[in-house]
């Protein structure tokens, strides 16, 4: 699945007042279950904080795509953050975060999540991509840019 197949102009978010990893963990699991009522934002927290307990999901150059699978979870969710300031995420360069792609997939959905997760690394290892989301200054640019560079 791409990038532009996971969002829609209510799942992306930009300028977020960040202040740590774990918060910004609890603002995605609280805006991803006001738009999917059929889960649970604490559920939706514990699989991303768990997560992100087995290893970072910074994966370098200011960019994190936390994710996980639930049980409740019927379609890929995906939800596209850029922070007003950068955070500390354990990246594996130890660069702090402002660019997250959160991801959330139904729990047997192994092969397709992998696939999924390697087009979204693809798309932000892109510098091109990084700088162009990193100019826009409100949600709807950023999901119409995000779109524009993933199609």
């Amino acid at each position: 699945m791409q990038v532009n197949e996971l969002l829609t102009p209510s799942s992306t978010l930009c300028g977020l007042e960040g202040g740590s990893k774990k918060r910004i963990l609890e603002v995605i699991a609280e805006q991803i279950a006001e738009q999917h009522p059929e889960l649970d934002s604490s559920s939706i927290f514990n699989g991303l904080h768990g997560r992100e307990k087995l290893g970072s999901t910074g994966i370098g150059d200011g960019v994190a795509i936390p994710h996980c699978r639930l049980a409740d979870c019927q379609d890929a969710i995906g939800f596209l953050i850029k922070l007003d300031a950068a955070v500390d995420f354990d990246a594996i360069d130890s660069k702090p975060v402002d660019l997250l792609f959160a991801l959330v997939v139904p729990e047997d959905a192994t092969s397709e999540h992998l696939q999924t997760l390697a087009s979204i690394a693809e798309l932000f290892s892109q510098e091109e991509v990084r700088a162009a989301l990193r100019e826009v200054q409100n949600d709807k640019d950023l999901f119409e840019t995000v779109n524009r560079l993933s199609s």
